[in-house]
């Protein structure tokens, strides 16, 4: 959730903007309306959606879950790609605590024509997460998103493991926490249960994963 990537210059971003993916008309009201959130830093990236739209499309992911919607930026971008990979075989499960973001992303979706493709979950992560395995999907999402609260972030990456098919994508936002999580103060559990998420992954056997400094920092992992 960051704007546009960390220590980029407003001319890097602006030439990233321009020569990347156009945003479809439900894209660019999201983003415009965002902006004038109380919590627009929020919002993924330009340059971070087309990112995850490639690697969408790349994963041919045709189910996902997303565990923070927010205003529904990320989602729009995740079903344009998996519209085009399953047509209307496409599926997106949304989790967000919020009724109010969930609101708002809804109309987005509508919007898009994705509204009959998405499933939004509100409540609790952890409790929906379970809800999605007792409803059979452990071991049949193509893909899995991680944006929501960092201090539970070791465990939604279990519940990905759990829910991932063979070679299907992780992807875990805000790795950096704008640099929190790279020196994490004793007392900042947000920075400090990333960092272990860092380290965890690198020695984790069961996935291959690439951290790349897009945004503020994508964890990429691909379930061996």
């Amino acid at each position: 959730m960051t704007r546009s990537s960390i220590d980029l210059s407003p001319k890097t971003i602006e030439f990233l903007i321009e020569n990347n993916y156009k945003e479809t008309e439900a894209l660019k009201a999201c983003r415009e309306e965002t902006q004038n959130h109380p919590r627009a830093n929020y919002q993924i990236a330009h340059e971070q959606g087309a990112f995850m739209a490639f690697m969408t499309r790349l994963n041919d992911s045709r189910i996902a879950v997303e565990i923070g919607v927010f205003t529904g930026y990320s989602s729009l971008v995740t079903m344009n790609s998996m519209v085009k990979n399953a047509g209307p075989n496409a599926h997106l499960f949304a989790l967000d605590m919020s009724g109010e973001y969930l609101e708002i992303a809804q109309k987005y979706w509508a919007m898009a024509n994705f509204d009959k493709y998405i499933t939004p979950m509100k409540g609790d992560a952890i409790q929906s997460l379970e809800k999605l395995l007792e409803m059979g999907y452990a071991g049949r999402v193509d893909q899995v998103f991680i944006d929501a609260d960092k201090a539970n972030y070791p465990i939604y990456y279990e519940y990905a493991y759990k829910l991932l098919r063979k070679a299907g994508l992780l992807l875990v936002d805000n790795m950096f926490l704008s640099g929190r999580a790279i020196e994490p103060k004793e007392d900042d559990k947000q920075g400090l249960a990333i960092n272990e998420l860092a380290k965890t992954a690198l020695n984790d056997k069961r996935f291959e994963i690439c951290l790349t400094s897009v945004g503020d920092g994508i964890l990429m992992a691909k379930k061996i």
